[in-house]
């Protein structure tokens, strides 16, 4: 039991080729919160640029 438990300690602190999924998940998570960002901003952006020649 002990040494499976070693084994599978070993196996989880292993750490080789998990910068690469890290960095991924982090580009992953960067193009969501861009992409959830621009639809909204777009829609405020294009409501000023509509708005300013009747100001004006």
């Amino acid at each position: 039991m002990i040494q499976a438990f070693n084994k599978l300690h070993r196996l989880l602190l292993q750490d080789r080729g998990a910068t690469m999924v890290e960095y991924g998940l982090m580009v992953m998570l960067i193009a969501t919160v861009v992409v959830a960002a621009v639809g909204p901003l777009g829609q405020a952006v294009s409501s000023f640029f509509t708005g300013v020649p009747s100001s004006l």
